[in-house]
């Protein structure tokens, strides 16, 4: 069968270095970096006091009182930034056939506040049970896209995807096979995750998976770089709108790029770790490849998901090295939670976003915070150190990974008429 273009008409963010598309495309153009000491508790006792919160966030701005009170924060920020990328895909809410647009989202964890607010309230108290009737309903990992359709009236498909990191990648590749096959003329898509609380650092700095340079913070996010030490924790959410290419073209809608295809893979080696030789990285690639129909030459730019890790940096560039062979050195390959952290469920979301924007804009941002060549890493691969890269981007390829071996991998190009 003939399957459908897809497009992406509408976006849509809140990240720890803008709360809007606009602002963060500012962040990531000019390498601010979103890391700073820990506000939401008191971080005296944890190893790591330092985490990239969205900032300058007040949900009264959104939400009235008692509406916020019934949301976690990773549901304000799904609602948040889908509003924006449904306003700006400028579609009429009266006359989409709205069973044909569906929500397809992406969240890791899901309500971790909320969860732990209860909890810690049950163990203070005398025995009792008295839970918050919003207790389960703000904690659900699907709440999120049960919220943006009930408050537009979408009646297509709706359901979260849980696969760690990798979450919003998978959701997006979801929304593009659901449009391509023709069950949908519209999907909402993306991630969003808000695991900067007590049980999310804790857990996190129990695994040694947080960075501890408390003593800079702001440079503590160095992906690629030879004094790497963990992940910065990120919180936030990023959407976008995926749209049938004829039903955009036929409303005259601004169309930002096409989706032309995505790619799965599992390590099926360790809980966390990533495997060593980057087998699932490159499968996963490869598997984009194909359902693309793309020659690895023709890649322009990698948005890693360089994530910080000793371990996980350098197998992600081995694969890309085996990958694209000698095209590696010529792809502008960077990675962007050096800005703004690692979102964890909403991560693929914020980097497809930042690919389809580096196309627009024809600059790849930049990889912050490298000060020291680490000797495992090819020396010949262009890591977009430091300064924006100007680069006419046609293909753009975005990474995302998660604990579980789950890989996901989403190519974009720009718009062939």
């Amino acid at each position: 069968m003939n399957l459908k273009r897809v497009v992406v008409t509408g976006l849509g963010a809140l990240t720890p270095i803008g709360n809007n598309i606009e602002e963060y495309w500012d962040g990531l153009a000019n390498g601010k970096s979103g890391c700073a000491p820990i506000t939401y508790f008191d971080t005296e006792h944890f190893k790591t006091k330092f985490a990239c919160e969205v900032k300058n966030y007040n949900p009264e701005d959104f939400f009235d009182r008692k509406e916020a009170r019934k949301l976690d924060k990773f549901a304000q920020y799904a609602i948040v930034s889908s509003e924006e990328a449904i306003k700006d895909a400028g579609f009429d809410l009266e006359k989409v056939d709205k069973f044909r647009v569906g929500v397809i989202w992406g969240a890791g964890i899901g309500g971790l506040e909320t969860f732990q607010e209860e909890v810690i309230g049950y163990a203070k108290g005398n025995g009792t049970p008295r839970f918050n009737p919003f207790f389960i309903p703000k904690m659900i990992a699907d709440i999120a896209p049960g919220h943006i359709s009930i408050r537009n009236g979408f009646m297509g498909p709706n359901y979260t995807t849980v696969s760690a990191c990798a979450s919003s990648a998978n959701s997006m590749i979801d929304a593009l096979n659901y449009i391509r096959l023709g069950h949908c003329d519209i999907i909402v898509t993306g991630g969003s995750e808000a695991a900067v609380t007590i049980a999310g650092m804790g857990g996190f700095n129990a695994m040694h998976a947080l960075s501890t340079r408390n003593e800079s913070p702001e440079s503590a996010s160095r992906p690629f770089d030879a004094t790497r030490d963990g992940f910065v924790l990120g919180e936030g959410g990023g959407a976008l709108i995926l749209e049938e290419y004829e039903h955009a073209k036929a409303r005259g809608a601004k169309i930002y790029a096409e989706v032309v295809g995505g790619g799965m893979s599992s390590d099926a080696y360790h809980m966390t770790a990533p495997h060593p030789d980057g087998i699932g990285v490159e499968r996963v690639m490869l598997n984009c490849l194909k359902d693309a129909g793309v020659e690895p030459e023709q890649v322009d730019a990698i948005n890693t998901h360089g994530t910080s890790t000793p371990l996980g940096d350098v197998a992600e560039l081995k694969a890309i090295t085996k990958v694209f062979g000698d095209h590696a050195p010529n792809i502008n390959i960077n990675s962007t939670k050096s800005m703004t952290g690692h979102l964890l469920g909403a991560a693929g979301a914020i980097e497809a976003i930042a690919s389809i924007l580096a196309m627009q804009n024809s600059l790849v941002p930049p990889t912050i915070n490298h000060t020291t060549v680490d000797e495992n890493i090819d020396p010949t691969l262009n890591l977009t150190l430091n300064k924006a890269q100007k680069r006419d981007i046609t293909y753009a390829m975005s990474n995302t990974f998660g604990f579980g071996g789950h890989n996901a991998c989403v190519l974009f190009k720009k718009l062939d008429e």
